[in-house]
């Protein structure tokens, strides 16, 4: 494999796995660590993500506990829930602090399959940003004598297989990300 190939394939899969990372933030109806891990959280003064200030367990399908290691940050991850997103309004009881996540509505339901096709969207641009890069240097190579014109071509085919794969992994994410919004 050509390396301009070999280099845009290492993209496209960071691409895919930032938009997998992304869905998983999007909450369905379900309890899910992925919804808050990344949060930052003010810890004296620094922006700190909230997986390495606290432990988290799903004891219901709609209840997510957190727990942190150090209790002199519950304030401050408390206050990072409310400042979120999420929607959710955090209750603590001087230990942990307890996530109840309400029903999706069906209306919330569908902003969210918005906000999900919008991020899917994004995706396939930055994948086909990558082609068009790769394509630029492969066209550069061969004007610099370093590539012949039928090794262009095969490159450009490969390249373009690459790119249609990754977008299906794209479309297929989607529909599942969608399904699991939508089903009650």
């Amino acid at each position: 494999m050509h390396p301009k190939l070999e280099e845009a394939h290492e993209r496209m899969v960071k691409a895919v796995s930032h938009l997998k990372e992304e869905f998983s933030s999007i909450r369905t109806g379900r309890a899910t660590p992925a919804l808050v891990d990344k949060l930052r959280v003010d810890y004296y003064g620094t922006e700190v993500p909230l997986q390495q200030l606290a432990g988290f367990s799903v004891p219901e399908a709609r209840v997510l506990v957190i727990s942190p290691y150090d209790k002199g940050a519950l304030k401050a991850i408390e206050r990072a829930i409310q400042l979120s997103d999420l929607g959710v309004n955090p209750s603590n009881d001087g230990q942990i602090v307890r996530l109840t996540f309400p029903e999706l509505t069906q209306e919330r339901r569908k902003e969210l399959v918005k906000v999900v096709k919008s991020r899917a969207e994004e995706g396939r641009v930055a994948v086909r940003n990558l082609r068009r890069h790769s394509r630029h240097e492969l066209e550069t190579e061969e004007q610099a004598g370093e590539l012949s014109r039928d090794e262009l071509d095969r490159i450009e085919k490969e390249l373009e297989k690459l790119t249609h794969d990754t977008i299906a992994d794209i479309d297929n994410m989607l529909a599942h990300k969608e399904k699991e919004l939508l089903e009650e």
